[in-house]
């Protein structure tokens, strides 16, 4: 029994540094996100999401597919620095899914002169190669 229990504890400290090395990543990438939001670079925020067509994008307007149709639509609803404002986060919960996927919750603000804006994200994140990616985005 004593070394069912020892071997259950290595496993679980073998597994913790591991999940918290991961959700590291994931929240730098958020934060690397927001700092490029704030400095007025759609593009550079983009980084964070996955490059691809199937990328997947819910908002208020409904489901868009694809990073570039993604980036076209951020323009066109924040097409300045003005528009934009300064963005800020509060993660609400994040939890590892599996090895190649992570779910993370949280709360977007917005601080604006034209008025803030702020809401409620679920962002599915896929390790695709050695680098977290967002995969689907749920913001209302």
């Amino acid at each position: 029994m004593r070394i069912i229990l020892s071997l259950l504890f290595f496993i679980g400290s073998i597994a913790a540094p591991a999940q918290n090395k991961d959700e590291q990543a994931i929240l730098n990438s958020m934060n690397i996100q927001k700092q490029a939001w704030n400095k007025g670079d759609l593009e550079a925020y983009m980084q964070t999401y996955w490059k691809s067509d199937s990328l997947m994008f819910i908002g208020k307007s409904g489901i868009t597919y694809g990073w570039q149709h993604t980036l076209n639509n951020y323009k066109r609803g924040y097409p300045d620095t003005t528009a934009m404002g300064k963005l800020s986060f509060d993660i609400l919960h994040i939890k590892r899914l599996s090895v190649l996927y992570f779910s993370v919750a949280g709360k977007w603000q917005l601080t604006r002169t034209a008025g803030n804006l702020s809401g409620h994200f679920t962002l599915l994140f896929k390790k695709i190669g050695n680098q977290w990616l967002i995969v689907s985005d749920h913001s209302s």
